[in-house]
């Protein structure tokens, strides 16, 4: 098979952000494995010979597509913390239980509108080292992102890294159940108010 190569004009490169795009999407919504090259083709609108051009596999077009989008898809809350409904005011530690069910619902909501999505990357993260560890990166510029959030509205945590990266395991675990699991006998509502419940009580005391 001959060397993949990097576009340098403005079409071309367009071409391969397209495939990119295009075959990320695809792979997310019809799974991986069932996925062919041939069909990331037809939705790119190129030939096969032009993806493999830029592309050694329908793998690498998959690892692309995660470094760029999977975000949105993996890590709602970070869109939602740049959004104007998170961050519409400075937070106050008494209004702090109006903030956590606002963040709750609209990362539940991004949930479903990528629950396939979500559940492939979920996959793919345990069956592949490589996207495993990009999802462990993404998982530490989140923690970032949501400590930045914090302090901008002068909220001190001790060990921050630590008790964000619990915290959002906490929103993400309720999420997970109400989108995913649906477990019997689980009372979703009971099941966010302990949420909101635990995550107010470690702020609270750190401030």
């Amino acid at each position: 098979m001959p060397e993949t190569r990097i576009p340098k004009s403005e079409k071309a490169v367009a071409k391969r952000d397209r495939i990119i795009e295009k075959g990320f999407e695809l792979m997310c919504e019809n799974g991986y494995y069932k996925t062919s090259t041939p069909d990331i083709a037809k939705a790119a609108d190129v030939s096969t010979g032009i993806i493999y051009q830029y592309f050694k596999d329908k793998r690498e077009i998959f690892i692309e597509g995660l470094k760029r989008f999977a975000d949105s898809v993996l890590f709602p809350m970070m869109d939602v913390l740049d959004s104007s409904d998170a961050t519409m005011a400075k937070v106050d530690l008494n209004d702090i239980e109006r903030i956590l069910d606002r963040l709750i619902t609209l990362t539940v909501q991004s949930h479903r509108l990528t629950q396939k999505a979500h559940e492939e990357l979920e996959m793919m993260a345990h069956a592949d080292e490589e996207i495993g560890n990009i999802f462990k990166s993404s998982e530490l510029a989140m923690t970032k992102k949501i400590g930045t959030f914090l302090e901008k509205n002068n909220i001190m945590l001790e060990n921050p890294i630590e008790k964000i990266h619990i915290i959002y395991g906490l929103v993400e675990n309720y999420c997970h159940e109400t989108v995913y699991h649906h477990h019997e006998g689980m009372n979703n509502e009971v099941m966010r108010s302990e949420v909101i419940k635990i995550i107010k009580n470690m702020v609270v005391c750190d401030n």
